[in-house]
């Protein structure tokens, strides 16, 4: 027990020697890695010290370079001010210099100018005085006039007024005959000038459109591929085109025959496509057809464009421009009808630069003159009132309007272009081989067939063919039975005995075709 508690106390006891030991050790290792720290922070300061003071080094060696820098700019704009400066005091120094000349100079002329001032007013006195006696004078004078006369100066004045008046009227009327003489006979010349010379300055060439065209091929075996079995390609072209084609002994040709120029020149395009392509059958036929009518479309509009491109006008409605196309391919008494309008409007333009008259107006009103011949649907009125509303719709210059629908005497003339147009109209149609009568009247009559056989039910298609001696049309089959189409062609024949006048003989053909068509799916 004794033992026990010995033990306890002796380790109670090394128990807090061991507590006070470590404490000991634990203050001086602390006090150690406080001294280390101070050092290190010692150290610290002293690297930051010296840091500073460099950077401070640096930017007071940076300051003194800028603020020298901008003291030098400084003093660079202080001199360039100062020089300007100076200069302009020179400058004004100079001005005032030359005002003070100047100012001497206007002293001077002012001297003289009193002195002649002067100088004036005294010979102003004398001449007032000599017209005071000259007045004098003439009163004494005509004092005695009026004495020896009988007369006072009003009644003598009024007498030499009247017989100058009758001697100046007389004269007169002698001088305005002569003038009005010498005008007739200057305008009768200058007008004959101006016709003579638009006329020269205008040369355009001329042919006469005919119903035939000349397709060239390489060889005659292609007559055969054309003709087709039994004849089947060659009534398919001319069913789908409505122009004949002659297969003759003609070498390495074939002539397409037809009243209308655009029909012979999609039959031309598509049978040199077909020739190139190299099949050619019914359906091709057909196809190519087809696409040829718009390609044709299409050159009618470039051929618009470029006309009024070349004749320098703008601004035409584009409807204008297609119907200007469409003249390219028309002819008026024989005469192409575009070449003829772009003459009138090269003529026009001459007469009206030569007249004074806007040169622009009237090669526009030139080139739409006959801008009605072209109009596709059928009307009763004149071509030049067509044309006129067609301006008018189109919103064309109310000068321009007036001078196509007077350019036939159809409305009164309101503008001077009018006759200009007029005039250049009938000049372009009176060169010689311009136009030939017998052709208008020759497309006209073949129109009115085609147009007789259209009136008859049922009928499809129709066209007239060798020169308006064979009339072929096409019946739709679903609707027309081969006995209507023996009847349809007899009733076909009666009318145009009956209704048109017309050399020799007309052949009726009426095709009736049936097709069948199915789709393998």
């Amino acid at each position: 027990m004794a033992d026990t508690l010995i033990f306890i106390i002796i380790g109670a006891v090394a128990l807090v020697l061991g507590v006070v030991i470590g404490r000991m050790l634990a203050s001086k290792a602390s006090k150690v890695k406080e001294q280390e720290l101070e050092e290190k922070a010692k150290m610290i300061i002293k690297e930051a010290e010296i840091t500073a003071e460099n950077i401070k080094k640096d930017k007071i060696l940076e300051a003194k370079e800028k603020f020298l820098k901008l003291k030098s700019d400084f003093e660079e704009e202080t001199n360039k001010k100062k020089n300007i400066i100076i200069t302009n005091e020179n400058k004004l120094k100079q001005k005032e210099q030359h005002l003070n000349k100047e100012f001497e100079k206007v002293n001077r002329k002012e001297s003289e100018l009193d002195e002649l001032k002067e100088k004036l007013s005294t010979q102003l006195e004398v001449v007032n005085h000599k017209k005071a006696e000259l007045d004098k004078f003439n009163q004494q004078k005509v004092s005695i006039l009026e004495k020896i006369s009988n007369l006072t100066a009003d009644e003598a004045r009024e007498q030499l007024i009247e017989t100058l008046k009758d001697e100046a009227s007389s004269k007169a009327s002698s001088y305005i005959k002569d003038i009005i003489e010498e005008a007739k006979l200057t305008a009768t010349k200058e007008a004959k000038k101006i016709v003579v010379e638009s006329i020269q300055r205008t040369a355009t060439e001329h042919a006469i459109e005919n119903c035939v065209s000349i397709f060239n091929i390489e060889s005659d075996d292609i007559k055969g591929k054309i003709i087709g079995r039994e004849g089947r390609n060659i009534r398919a072209l001319e069913a789908a085109t409505g122009v004949e084609i002659i297969v003759d002994d003609t070498p390495e040709a074939i002539i397409i025959s037809g009243f209308d120029p655009v029909r012979r020149e999609i039959a031309r395009l598509s049978l040199h496509r077909l020739v190139v392509d190299g099949r050619i059958h019914p359906a091709r036929i057909e196809e190519i057809v087809s696409k040829t009518k718009k390609n044709i479309d299409e050159e009618i509009i470039e051929i618009g464009e470029r006309t009024v491109i070349d004749l320098g006008i703008h601004g035409l409605h584009p409807e204008l421009i297609k119907m200007i196309g469409r003249m390219r391919f028309r002819s008026s008494y024989g005469q192409n009808l575009l070449q003829h309008s772009r003459e009138v409007a090269n003529l026009c333009a001459t007469m009206a630069s030569e007249l004074g008259l806007n040169p622009k107006h009237a090669k526009r009103a030139g080139l739409l003159h006959d801008i009605g011949k072209v109009w596709p649907e059928e009307a009763e009125k004149p071509h030049a009132i067509i044309g006129m509303e067609l301006a008018q719709k189109y919103k064309e210059h109310p000068v321009i309007c007036n001078a196509i629908g007077a350019h036939h005497d159809e409305i009164e003339m309101t503008h001077l272009l009018s006759p200009i147009v007029q005039a250049c109209d009938a000049i372009s149609g009176a060169r010689p081989g311009a136009r030939r009568e017998v052709m208008e009247s020759y497309i006209k009559r073949l129109k009115e067939l085609e147009a007789l056989a259209l009136s008859f039910d049922g009928v499809h298609k129709c066209y007239a063919i060798q020169a308006g001696r064979e009339l072929r049309v096409m019946v739709d089959a679903d609707n027309v039975s081969d006995e209507r189409a023996g009847q349809l062609s007899f009733d076909i024949s009666q009318k145009i005995e009956k209704d048109m006048q017309y050399p020799g003989q007309i052949k009726v053909t009426v095709i009736r075709e049936m097709r069948s068509v199915s789709y393998a799916k």
